[in-house]
Order: structure tokens, then sequence, then C-alpha cells
């Protein structure tokens, strides 16, 4: 029996990964398009074999108990050896050894992606466009997916004949069985890859690194997922590629809060604008813009200024940019200011007010209702 462990220059407890890495090195020294070293093709041929049995599990496991899988074609269990197992009995029974399932396809659809993009609020009002570095399988460049070493193809499985499948007729307690299983020799493909490809040791694809160019839609949050319908992992023997999904993770603004589509931001005023009202400049998402503050505004009180929030994902327009007021109290004044608000209180009749008792908490409905009366 050949010495497939000794062919690839590996321990027998290898793993998957470093027989990966012999058998790509050694195929890019002994391929023939490589080197013209007498005896190379037929070295090549041998790691080829060695790589074939010792990357596939069930046939690893084979050979590990003394069965070469080249010079066998596999054989049953169950019911002590004798070629049929409980699922092979149902079948019988139920019509599924009638129905040839041929070969299984060696390409398959990739899985998706997911990637997490941080974005600032500014970006998420208006929208952006960012470059996004992402690490993902994709196709082969040097098999074009088919994972054969360029030159070669794959080759009719001399054991299922390229059904994928092999069928046998054992007796059982219940007469004749026929049996349908998938063909060990080819795992149910009905063809094998002779030389598999060096660069993606037969599967069709490798992991690089790659940018695309994202644009973000105005009015995403935290939590939005934006598709990316093809831009996933590709998927073994140059199947198509699933999808890639980005994450939205909104960084949080220094003076804006958002909620909902509305941005809501404090402003803090001096006690006299806030009596005598005034307009300030405000620094907004659009630039600067006017805020005009009422005559009496109390601590408290909001000023919306439409139009001016978050662009709705959804739709047309955007939500409010909701000011709150938050009236100073001046707490240092001088002989003469304390004059002047002594004769202010004089003249208001406010010298020694008696002050008035409020709930200490009106609840929701409460300032709801007080909200409606001063509309």
């Amino acid at each position: 029996m050949s010495d497939y462990y000794g062919d690839l220059g590996v321990a027998r407890d290898a793993s998957l990964e470093e027989i990966k890495r012999a058998y790509r090195r050694l195929a890019r020294k002994l391929h023939p398009d490589v080197t013209s070293e007498v005896g190379a093709e037929e070295q090549f041929k041998a790691v080829s074999r060695a790589y074939e049995v010792l990357s596939d599990p069930d046939k690893r496991q084979q050979y590990d108990l003394g069965v070469d899988p080249y010079a066998t074609g596999g054989g049953g269990g169950g019911f002590g050896g004798q070629g049929f197992s409980f699922s092979d009995v149902m079948d019988a029974f139920f019509g599924g050894a009638a129905t040839q399932r041929g070969p299984r396809s060696r390409s398959h659809r990739g899985q998706d992606a997911l990637v997490r993009l941080q974005i600032d609020l500014n970006d998420a009002v208006f929208g952006v466009e960012e470059d996004l570095t992402i690490d993902t399988a994709v196709r082969c460049a040097t098999c074009h997916g088919d994972g054969c070493q360029p030159g070669t193809g794959v080759s009719t499985c001399v054991l299922c004949h390229g059904r994928g499948e092999v069928q046998s007729v054992q007796r059982s307690f219940l007469g004749q069985v026929m049996t349908s299983r998938p063909c060990q020799n080819c795992q149910g493909f009905g063809s094998t890859i002779t030389h598999p490809c060096f660069e993606c040791s037969g599967e069709g694809r490798v992991r690089t690194r790659r940018t695309l160019t994202l644009k973000v839609p105005a009015g995403v949050d935290t939590g939005t997922r934006i598709q990316l319908t093809g831009e996933g992992e590709v998927g073994t023997g140059g199947g198509p590629a699933g999808d890639l999904y980005v994450e939205i993770a909104v960084i949080p603004h220094a003076l804006y809060t958002r909620r909902g589509d509305d941005l809501h931001c404090r402003v803090e005023l001096p006690m006299t604008a806030a009596a005598l009202g005034t307009t300030i400049e405000l620094q907004t998402f659009d630039g600067m813009r006017p805020l005009d503050v009422k005559t009496g505004t109390q601590a408290g009180d909001v000023v919306t200024m439409r139009g001016l929030g978050v662009t709705h994902l959804r739709g047309t327009g955007r939500g409010d940019l909701i000011v709150h007021a938050d009236v100073q109290t001046p707490t240092k004044l001088t002989d003469a200011q304390q004059d002047l608000l002594r004769q202010l209180a004089a003249l208001r009749g406010e010298e020694r007010p008696a002050g008035r008792m409020a709930p200490a908490d009106k609840g929701l409905l409460g300032k709801l209702r007080d909200a409606f009366k001063g509309a």
C-alpha cells in the first residue's frame, strides 16, 4: 500500500491545513509545467493522489484503517457487515432504491457575508459613499473555479461510471434487497479531480482582500443593513457568490441626539435673553441658521425648526430639528447688577414672592395637557 503521508512529507497526525500547505509546496515544485526534471511527473501524480486521499476525511479514515481507497470500491456496513443498513431497507420498501439520484454537483452557492461600517451622524443625514475593504472567497484565477490544474480536467469515476452512486443486491431476512448509495470513490460527484489546482487545492476559490465602493443612502440608522447582491463568498466549484450585508453603526454626536428622524439639541440662554427674546445663530448640519427666541421663553421650552432633521430613509422629505431651551440664572452679580434686579423686582411686585406650589412630577399626560394649553 502506498505511503501517502510519506509522499506529502507530513506526519500521520497532520492537520488538514498542514496537508494543504505540503501539497501546494510540492505541486509548485513538481508540476510538469514548472520543471522538466526526470521523474517529476510521476512524483507529481503520486503527490496529487496522496492529497486526494488525505484531504478527504472518509478516504483518510479508510487509509488509516489499512484500506487504500484506490485499491477498493469501498465496503458496506450495518447488520453485521452484510452490506446494507436500516436506511437501505427503508429505501427498498418506499422506492428509494428505484430512484436514481444522479451525480452531485461540485458547484454550490457561496455563503452570505456580514461586515459593519461606522459613519458620522452627518453622513446618516445626507448619505455618503464609503470604500469597504473586505476579506472573502473569490473565484480562483488559476483554474477559473473548476478546481483542476490548468491543462487537466475531471475524470469519470471508474467505480460508478459517472452516475455518482453505486447499486448492489444483498440477501437479507426480507429477501433480496437492492440498495443505492453515493459512490465512495468520487463522493457522489460522478467524477474525480486527478490533478487538483495547487493554488486553491481543488476548491475552485481562494480568499483575498478587495475593496468595494458602497453608496450609503441618507436616513440610515444604527442597525440598518444594506444588501449587496452577489458580493459575498464565492461558492465551491465556481458556484455563484452569496450576498454581502453591511450593518451600519452611527457614531454618537457631541451636540445632537437623534430620535427617529428628528434631531434634538440644547441651547443655553441667559436669563435676560429668555425674558426679552432674541435671535441667535445656530450651527446645524445645513450650516448656520437663525433661531428666534420668543419673549418670556422658559427653561424646557422647545423651538422646532422644520425640515432640518434626518432625511427619511423611505419616502421624501426630512425630519425636524428640535431645540430645547436651557435658561441660565446668573450666580455672580455685581452690586450694580443686583440693584437693577431689585428695581425690576419692585416694578413687578416680586420683592417678596409668595411662590406657587406645583406637582413634583406631572407625568406624561400632565405634560401633554400643558403643551396643548400653550399651543
